[in-house]
């Protein structure tokens, strides 16, 4: 189902990426299990990329994200913390990323999880399907609301 909010074009957004509230309904499946729902979450939007959403921790069920060791670090953000994200049926090992202690500009994402969505069964954005971004690096959602190129795929890193 498409969405019926305006197209955007991934190369309208900024960098660095702007970060705004969203109350788009997102859903998350792994395992057959819904793991995460939601219509409060926040969108980073940067030059290139398709958004990446960043889910409240309590829109989780239970038990489903692990912290792990080991950290990345992003030059706008911060440094990233993961999870393996789990349910009976599958784990998916740093599968989600937080910022608890993000830079200025990011301070909304503390106790917020995103997730890759080419690593879960399912994300879906307002009863979408989502395509997820391509690469091992990137966690872009991308619907019809979005368009590209988007980087990710092989020959793009250098954009």
């Amino acid at each position: 189902m498409p969405s019926s909010r305006p197209v955007e074009n991934v190369w309208d957004y900024p960098r660095p990426p702007s970060i705004e509230p969203s109350d788009e309904h997102l859903v998350v499946v792994l395992g057959g299990v819904t793991i995460a729902d939601t219509t409060t979450s926040y969108r980073i939007c940067e030059t290139s990329h398709p958004p990446t959403y960043y889910l409240p921790m309590s829109a989780f069920a239970d038990g489903v994200l692990r912290p792990i060791d080991g950290s990345t670090w992003c030059e706008w953000k911060g440094a990233a913390s993961y999870f393996d994200v789990a349910t009976p049926e599958r784990t998916i090992a740093a599968g989600a990323w937080t910022y608890e202690t993000p830079n200025d500009g990011y301070r909304d994402l503390v106790g917020h999880v995103a997730i890759y969505p080419g690593k879960v069964d399912a994300c879906s954005i307002d009863g979408e399907t989502v395509q997820a971004q391509e690469g091992d690096f990137y966690g872009g959602w991308i619907t019809s609301r979005v368009t590209g190129p988007f980087k990710g795929a092989p020959g793009t890193l250098g954009w």
